[in-house]
This record gives C-alpha cells, sequence and structure tokens, in this order.
C-alpha cells in the first residue's frame, strides 16, 4: 500500500469491578475539584437564603392563625395550621383588588411603551445613519446618571401644566419609556450582523420591513428583559403615585399597602399577606418570561 495505514491505539477500558468516575468540568473544559464544587453550591446555598428567604418567611408569617405566635423562639417557619384568613381580611380592609388593577393597567402601559420605544429608538440608534447619532446615544447614558429625585418636581410641573394631575396617565407618562431599555435594544441590535440586512435591502425591503420581520424578531430575549424591568419599576414603584395622585379610587396598590402597613403596623400577618398580593404577579410574570430572560443574555446570535 502506498499510503500506510494508521493503526488507531486500543480503547482503555476499565478493569473488572471497578467503574469510571464522572468528571466535573467547568465551561472551559477544566476539571473542578470536589472541594471547589461544594464551595460553589454552599456559596449558592446562601445566596438563595437570602434572596428567597425573606420571601417564604412572609408567605409563613401570611398564613399563620390569629392564635400562633410569630416571634417564638425559636423561630417556626412552618405554620402549624395553614389559614387563608388573612388574605380575606386583606380585601376587607382595603380595595385590595382595585389597587391591584390600578397597578396592572399601569405597569400593562408602561410595558407597551417601553417595548415599542425602546426598540424604535434602539434600532434608530444601532442602525440608521445619521448626524447626531452619537450624541443621542450620549443624552440617553446622561439621563441614566440623572436621579429621579431631581426631577420629580419638573415631572409634576408638568404633569399640572397638561392637566393630568390624578390620572393613571400621568402616572405612566414619564416611565413611558426609560433610557436604559433604549440602551439595552441598542446593543442587541448592534450584535446582529449587517449582511442579513444588506441582503435584505439588496432584495427591496425598506427600513420598517428590515426592522419588523429581521432585526425585531431576532432581539426577543433582550425586549422579554425590557417588559420585566418596565412591568417591575412600574408595579414597585411609590414615591410618584404618591405625589401625582390624590383620589383614593385611583391608588396603586404600593400605596394602598401603604395605608395597611400604617393602620395595622402591629398586625405582621395581615401586612405580610399584603405583601405576597403585592410579589405574587411579579414571580407569574418572571415564570412566564424566565426562557427569553436567560437567552437575553447572548442576544444577536444568528439562527439556523
Amino acid at each position: 500500500m502506498s499510503v500506510p495505514e494508521k493503526v488507531r491505539p486500543a480503547e482503555r477500558r476499565p478493569a473488572a469491578g471497578r467503574t469510571l468516575r464522572r468528571r466535573v468540568t467547568d465551561e472551559h473544559g477544566r476539571r473542578v475539584r470536589a472541594w471547589e464544587l461544594a464551595l460553589r453550591y454552599l456559596l449558592l446555598l446562601a445566596v438563595l437564603a437570602l434572596t428567597v428567604g425573606p420571601f417564604l418567611w412572609q408567605l409563613s408569617t401570611s398564613l399563620k392563625g390569629p392564635t400562633e405566635d410569630i416571634f417564638s423562639s425559636p423561630p417556626r417557619f412552618l405554620p402549624a395550621e395553614p389559614t387563608l384568613h388573612n388574605y380575606r381580611r386583606v380585601a376587607d380592609t382595603i380595595p385590595v383588588w382595585d389597587y391591584a388593577l390600578n397597578s396592572l393597567k399601569v405597569a400593562g402601559a408602561n410595558v407597551v411603551t417601553n417595548c415599542v420605544g425602546s426598540a424604535l429608538a434602539g434600532y434608530a440608534l444601532a442602525r440608521l445613519r445619521y448626524r447626531g447619532r452619537r450624541v443621542a446615544t450620549l443624552v440617553f447614558i446622561l439621563a441614566m446618571l440623572v436621579p429621579v429625585e431631581g426631577i420629580i418636581i419638573a415631572q409634576f410641573t408638568t404633569m399640572r401644566e397638561l392637566g393630568l394631575n390624578n390620572t393613571l396617565i400621568g402616572v405612566v407618562l414619564p416611565g413611558c419609556v426609560g433610557a436604559m431599555n433604549v440602551l439595552l435594544m441598542r446593543n442587541a441590535f448592534l450584535n446582529l450582523p449587517y449582511e442579513i440586512e444588506e441582503a435584505a435591502f439588496v432584495d427591496g425591503a425598506d427600513v420598517w420591513q428590515r426592522f419588523l420581520r429581521i432585526a425585531l424578531p431576532s432581539v426577543k430575549g433582550t425586549l422579554a428583559v425590557v417588559a420585566i424591568f418596565a412591568f417591575m419599576g412600574a408595579w414597585d414603584d411609590f414615591l410618584w403615585p404618591l405625589i401625582v395622585l390624590s383620589d383614593p379610587s385611583k391608588f396603586t396598590l404600593t400605596i394602598g399597602l401603604n395605608y395597611l402597613h400604617g393602620t395595622f403596623a402591629n398586625d405582621e400577618r395581615l401586612v405580610a399577606a399584603g405583601t405576597v398580593i403585592a410579589v405574587a404577579p411579579l414571580i407569574a410574570l418572571f415564570a412566564c418570561l424566565q426562557r427569553y430572560f436567560f437567552r437575553g443574555v447572548g442576544e444577536g446570535a444568528v439562527k439556523g
């Protein structure tokens, strides 16, 4: 034979009675020692306890009956006789569902305006060519450095001049497009290859077709991140609705729960039930969008 055949070395097989140990490796293929793996899990458990622990304690407190001691030593995590009576008491004390509906309206409008406005502005900053594009990007970066407390008086004066005081529109309008969300969408669009849009341009696609059919479907992960941030910011906002709203029927949930804290400060079970009601929609939203949320970290890859 003109070309000598290469003989493969015989594959190593485990000896009789011995099993192969599965090696744990990191993202670079390097072996992780047992003590390093144990340390990582301990740190993860510590972070989990610090982040999820307070919420679980509030949930446990909200399910405890009036005869059960919530300040026992050592503390008792699981309720002896779980009950939903505290949640009914919250609804009897304040119109919590009306407040939750107002918050849902504000948060839903904030999500829509932020997703639409941030996507349009981010695409314009990343893909379109015009004078002043870098200056516009710098303006959005500087807007993130301005604290909300520094411009809240100007916002209130503007809403009063527009006749939007004591309205839910006045609550939504100042945060309808966030600077950070615009920059997130800009970075996501920048990661897309220009060759795809150039090919679409050669085929006769205009700007709107390239935006709606090519660019926007490729950044669904970042769009989900923007939606979650916008919903959380509007749902948890307390200072601005407190300033702009004066009619109790238009209060959001955060303001309504403040009455619960002030009037029944000694009843921790009632406060805990109200806290769980306020946090539950955020958990449901993240559970629905978590797949897109984690995909948004590496947004911009070409599919197929």
